[in-house]
């Protein structure tokens, strides 16, 4: 047995595969305990005992209101919560049962795995990563390592499936994957050299998947069961449940013959339905001419064509639709190349990367095949980040807080950018930087990653001392910050404080506290059969206009924290009722949600739960104002780029104390450029 495994971990919405690197070098699926190559993304919670995979699917139709499903949608998003048996659970929790549940399979086959490769969508924001390594670092996993899925599927192509693994490409090529799993959509250009992946641009949409396909079959069955029999089966859990189930067979079917049947049953009543293709693809046209869109939309904006393209390779479980290859064969006017394993080769892609990171110890040296190892040792990957990176600055005219971009979108990967900033008092000893990624599409809402904090500043700074900050991605799109006192070359302490920071120890405590293990029920091994895929039970719809995130809100007039009905404890007797801020609006997750009628199962907090309060000279002054307009990515990103914002005069200068405390607490004074003399 290796010393050392290189394990690669495709962590889906729908399904999840654990894979590792053999003796000589072949990525091996490993299986779960009952022989299955993959593992339905599914928990049920049966009383004391947790249950992964398809035992847990099977009884959702029973218990639907103790089945957990599609995590992944979820991610990053920490105001998600399912109720269950009188518990809370968050996406890190279900994602982390998930994993435990993989990992637990591994040790019965390679034995104990301390550092994995998870799989990402390409979208994934850094919040989303950050949250997907905290999964594994909770199911047990000491060292985390994240690479997006594109990119893992263009390794397995070039390292295995074409059996490049012991040859050479004499020429290169240019390789569009494109990946449609069970809730997300990542479409990359990737070129292919000798030795080297490398991501030219990467597009998608994180709410287009799979599940989209069901809903709309759903829908439509549900609409025609109510017109004949006048009862709605959405509005029965279970009933809905059988139907998500139904809908899901008739799908599969559907990608292999032109017609399928299912079946409802509800309220005394019993129908089947025969579902033909053409019907199936006209409910599903608009979605299908989404993928189409970003698809046209990645080569535009890349300046390329199809005859540029010498590959278009599918790979996730929702490509196999027949509506949406044949899109792409007309698209691209070109055979498409199915050869990777939709369910498997995420993984098993995931595991090259893992190998390569390996390549310089033990590892490396215990490989059997000597050619395997040198050509590990000699092959590099390189992505790009899908999101453009910035801070957050002033805007001149309105006041209001805009985005400026420092890394554009589609920036290759590592990359870092620096800018300029001054600070604002005399004296001044710390200062906060808020950090932002751009939105999925060009008319998202930027996402908030957090808050720098650089402290300390070196004694006896004069107003206007200029601090250069350098904000960076790494190799996996993590984001880092540091910053650099000018004159003096002193560096000071930076970090990201996150919104999660503060809120994640007191939400996940009652999950955490549960000690729950992954195991079946005593005395019964889980059944596990081929899978299916279903749609969350316990999730509650989704508002419009919700918070990704929600700040601590603080006074506009004095900057203390607002208590918990919204009023400043100070200026209350003044100033009368505070304002809270605005919340940013995030992506809506497509699906159908839970009938009002149904018992809730999602907490969604009203006002936060109370943290512990920051320092009154470490506050941080949230936006009141509605979210303004992001300002446009600069199209090749400068170190001394300085955005055409400053920060608006006051109309009544403040006192002294206030000053120096509101000087702490902006960070936008851009320095003006120095006259010649």
């Amino acid at each position: 047995m290796l010393p050392t495994h290189a394990v690669g971990i495709d962590l889906g919405t729908t399904y999840s595969c654990i894979a590792y690197l053999n003796d000589h070098g072949e990525p091996v699926t490993i299986p779960n305990r009952d022989g299955e190559l993959c593992t339905p993304s599914v928990v049920m919670f049966d009383g004391n005992h947790v249950i992964v995979g398809t035992e847990a699917l099977r009884n959702s139709v029973r218990m639907p209101d103790r089945v957990v499903m599609h995590a992944k949608r979820y991610m990053g998003d920490f105001n998600h919560r399912w109720m269950v048996g009188g518990k809370s659970y968050s996406p890190i929790d279900i994602s982390t049962l998930i994993l435990q549940q993989l990992l637990a399979d591994a040790k019965d086959r390679i034995g104990n795995v301390e550092r994995a490769v998870i799989t990402v969508p390409a979208q994934f924001s850094d919040v989303h990563r950050q949250a997907t390594a905290e999964a594994g670092r909770r199911a047990g996993l000491k060292h985390v390592d994240i690479i997006n899925e594109p990119v893992a599927a263009a390794l397995c192509f070039v390292l295995g499936t074409e059996g490049i693994w012991f040859t050479e490409l004499a020429t290169g090529q240019t390789i569009m994957v494109v990946d449609l799993g069970g809730g997300t959509f990542d479409l990359s250009l990737v070129r292919y050299e000798k030795n080297s992946v490398r991501v030219v641009a990467s597009g998608g949409d994180l709410y287009l998947g799979g599940l989209d396909w069901n809903n709309r079959l759903e829908k439509a069955i549900a609409k025609q069961f109510l017109q004949e029999f006048g009862t709605d089966i959405l509005s029965d859990r279970e009933g809905k449940q059988a139907l998500m189930l139904e809908v899901e067979q008739a799908k599969r079917s559907l990608s292999v013959r032109p017609k399928a049947a299912l079946t409802c049953q509800h309220g005394g009543h019993r129908k089947t339905y025969q579902v033909e293709l053409e019907q199936f693809e006209r409910l599903t046209k608009s979605l299908v001419d989404q993928m189409e869109t970003l698809t046209k939309g990645l080569l535009a904006e890349n300046k390329m064509g199809w005859a540029k393209v010498d590959v278009v390779l599918t790979t996730g479980g929702a490509s196999r639709m027949p509506m949406v290859r044949r899109m792409l064969k007309n698209l691209s006017g070109r055979t498409l190349n199915t050869s990777l394993s939709p369910d498997q080769s995420i993984a098993h892609g995931a595991t090259y990367y893992a190998g390569m990171l390996l390549a310089n110890n033990a590892f490396a040296k215990s490989i059997l095949n000597p050619q395997a190892e040198a050509r590990l040792k000699q092959f590099k990957q390189q992505s790009v980040a899908a999101r453009a990176l910035g801070i957050l600055v002033r805007d001149d005219t309105t006041g209001g807080r805009v985005p400026h971009y420092l890394l554009a979108a589609n920036t290759q990967l590592p990359a870092e950018a620096k800018q300029t900033v001054g600070t604002v008092v005399p004296n001044q000893r710390r200062a906060h930087l808020y950090v932002v990624e751009s939105g999925t599409a060009a008319d998202a809402h930027y996402v908030e990653l957090g808050t720098c904090v650089v402290d300390p500043l070196p004694d006896g700074l004069p107003e206007g001392s200029e601090i250069e900050v350098t904000i960076r991605y790494d190799e996996q799109a993590r984001v880092h910050v540091s910053a650099r006192e000018m004159k003096t070359g002193q560096v000071a302490h930076t970090e990201i404080v996150r919104p999660e920071n503060l809120m994640v120890s007191a939400i996940s405590e009652e999950s955490r506290d549960a000690d729950i293990a992954v195991k079946g029920r005593p005395g019964h091994k889980p059944i596990l059969s081929p899978a299916t895929i279903a749609q969350p039970i316990s999730q509650a719809p989704a508002p419009d206009d919700e918070a990704f995130d929600e700040p601590i809100p603080l006074c506009d007039d004095c900057g203390e924290a607002l208590d918990n009905r919204g009023k400043c404890p100070k200026c209350q007797p003044a100033s009368g009722p505070a304002r809270r801020p605005v919340p940013e609006p995030r992506p809506k997750a497509r699906g159908v949600p839970v009938p009002a009628s149904a018992p809730p199962t999602v907490k969604k907090p009203g006002p936060p739960r109370p943290v512990p309060a920051l320092p009154a000279d470490d506050e941080i002054i949230e936006m009141t104002a509605p979210p303004l307009p992001r300002l446009k990515p600069p199209s090749s990103p400068s170190p001394t780029g300085k955005p055409k914002v400053k920060a608006p005069p006051l109309a009544n200068p403040p006192p002294r104390a206030q000053a120096e405390k509101a000087g702490e607490d902006e960070f936008w004074k851009l320095p003006q450029p120095k006259k010649k003399s």
